[in-house]
């Protein structure tokens, strides 16, 4: 990742333990605040200004703001169990050499500079742009339950679900995503302070009975067979969830059992937003599942991708609804690309400008020729190096403003 502004780096020798402390001494001050705020019926029942910044209610409708992910001081996590799981044995070697370091540096270069074109042209089509802060992700850091060094802030949609007004933050479930939130504070807090709804999913400890220490990975094979069993690395210890598992189609949100999300995290989610929202689990036939959409990504009312080589068992229930169910082609990427944490199947994870317009990967043509078949107009960014840190257009992004209002696709 490339060096720019930063928060002010931790003295040599100084423990982390720190900076732990400040950052739950400053959520408590927060919530004092909150309560402080409560007395005052003027601000508790302030209505939320016409002019909030934050309304976004599905994939597709007219994007007019998003938040763009940085791969500036990218990390390596750490190879601990929950990352062993959701990672594939070939690149196994890769994360015990370098957990805890940098990304090669070349490689972080040319996606630097990929997702700094995107952004440029996510502009000239009319859309405002945010980014997170950059933060060194290689300092070390304790909390009374584990130990870790951070990763990046470079997939917004892993983090960041918004529903309507509201900004959700994900708890996540990889130790090394912990402290990942503080690269978008700066941008939340002032999305806040102009009149959005701010919520944080409870923070789950992290300790080990979080997770399956156990988990039997050896092959496809095995993975196959457990998620077939419904059986992940992550246990039900306590909720937990990456906001890149749900995908939003106005009242109705669909969402995974995952690797990363577990039970109890939807639960929390369906609980948070009924009775306005229908949160529907889906499955798949997938060996490794994190994150929806590279597997079933919904592209526009009543018309949605559903990746091949992971059929939905719940097919039947939009196609039931009048739906049209798109089966994309082969992804072109090349065998020899690094892909640390992620499948070729990026190809599908497009972000969608409107319902006429698309960005799509420019080295994937037989999707191009998908969605121009679609009369779907087709923006062509080059983000091969960016692919190889785990997202597609989709989940380098999170937007913040769609032109549209609350409908449902599913009556």
């Amino acid at each position: 990742m490339e060096l720019g502004a930063r928060f002010p780096p931790c003295k040599l020798g100084r423990s982390f333990t720190g900076w732990v402390q400040r950052t739950f001494q400053s959520t408590q001050a927060a919530a004092a605040s909150q309560n402080s705020c409560a007395v005052d019926d003027n601000k508790a029942t302030a209505p939320v200004p016409e002019d909030c910044p934050v309304s976004s209610y599905n994939e597709w409708d007219p994007l007019e703001e998003v938040i763009v992910g940085r791969a500036e001081n990218a990390c390596v996590p750490p190879f601990s169990v929950e990352v062993k799981a959701n990672t594939y044995e070939k690149n196994w070697e890769f994360y015990q050499k370098f957990g805890g370091q940098s990304f090669p540096r070349d490689h972080l270069k040319k996606a630097i500079a990929e997702i700094e074109e995107m952004c440029n042209i996510l502009k000239m089509e009319g859309v405002i742009v945010k980014r997170p802060e950059p933060i060194d992700w290689s300092v070390k850091y304790k909390t009374p339950d584990f130990e870790s060094t951070g990763m990046y802030a470079a997939m917004p949609r892993d983090i960041l679900l918004v529903v309507g007004n509201e900004i959700i933050e994900a708890p996540m479930a990889w130790r090394a995503r912990f402290f990942e939130y503080r690269a978008y504070r700066p941008v939340i807090k002032d999305y806040f302070h102009r009149g959005a709804k701010w919520t944080t999913a409870p923070k789950p400890t992290m300790a080990d009975e979080l997770y399956d220490q156990d988990y039997p990975i050896h092959s496809v094979q095995d993975r196959h067979k457990l998620a077939a069993q419904g059986k992940f690395v992550t246990t039900e210890f306590e909720p937990c969830f990456d906001a890149a598992d749900f995908i939003r189609a106005g009242r109705d949100i669909f969402v995974q059992r995952s690797q990363v999300t577990n039970n109890s995290g939807i639960e929390w989610m369906r609980r948070h937003l009924a009775p306005e929202y229908r949160v529907h689990t889906l499955s798949f036939k997938d060996p490794n599942p994190m994150h929806i959409d590279a597997t079933l990504n919904i592209i526009g009312p009543g018309l949605v991708l559903s990746n091949p080589d992971r059929p939905c068992h719940q097919i039947e229930f939009f196609k039931k609804a009048g739906w049209t169910v798109i089966y994309p082609p082969l992804p072109l990427i090349p065998d020899d690309h690094p892909l640390w944490m992620s499948s070729k199947w990026l190809s599908m994870n497009v972000l969608m400008l409107d319902e006429k317009r698309v960005m799509v990967d420019a080295n994937e043509t037989p999707i191009q020729k998908m969605f121009e078949n679609l009369g779907i107009s087709t923006i062509k960014v080059n983000i091969r190096h960016a692919n190889s840190l785990g997202g597609g257009f989709h989940c380098w992004t999170c937007d913040i403003r769609r032109r549209g209002t609350l409908q449902s696709y599913l009556d």
